[in-house]
This record gives structure tokens, C-alpha cells and sequence, in this order.
């Protein structure tokens, strides 16, 4: 007979996102200098703050991505584990 087990997922490189989120702040930031620096212009307050809030937005949907590919991954793994193990066992 056999026994359940659970399985858990180490987390080890989990992404913290309180870290994620103060560095989306400084690149959005620096992105919009860097944009003035580059065209020897000075936004209004208005458009760098529309411009932030944008390059923000942007940003933390690729994050949003990287979680799912994540998840694609793992499962990916867990299906190629069961196909070897099965073709161990069964002597495929």
C-alpha cells in the first residue's frame, strides 16, 4: 500500500516584492531623468509623474509574467517527472 505524501515547493528564490517594488520606483524614476538628461529638457511635474506612473504600470506587469512563466515551468517539470517515471517503471 502506499502512503499520500505532500509535496511542497521550496521557496528559495522567491522574489520579495517589497524589494521589487522600491526598485520599479527607482527605475521609473531614473528612466524619466535619464529621458530629460538625454534631450536637455525638463518635464513638467505633470507629464514626469504620468511618465512614472506608466513605466511602473509596464513594469509590474512583466513581473506578473514572470510569476506565470513560473508556474508554466514547474508544472512542466512535474508532468516530464511523471512521463519518466513511467517509462522507468514500465521499462519504456
Amino acid at each position: 500500500m502506499s502512503e499520500q505524501r505532500a509535496i511542497t515547493i521550496k521557496r528559495s528564490v522567491d522574489v520579495d516584492f517589497n524589494i521589487v517594488g522600491e526598485n520599479i520606483l527607482d527605475i521609473a524614476d531614473f528612466a524619466v531623468e535619464k529621458y530629460e538628461f538625454r534631450n536637455d529638457t525638463n518635464l513638467a511635474p505633470e507629464v514626469r509623474k504620468a511618465a512614472a506612473e506608466a513605466i511602473r504600470a509596464a513594469l509590474w506587469a512583466r513581473v506578473e509574467e514572470l510569476k506565470l512563466k513560473r508556474k508554466q515551468i514547474l508544472a512542466g517539470m512535474f508532468e516530464l517527472a511523471d512521463e519518466t517515471a513511467k517509462r522507468v517503471v514500465e521499462g519504456g
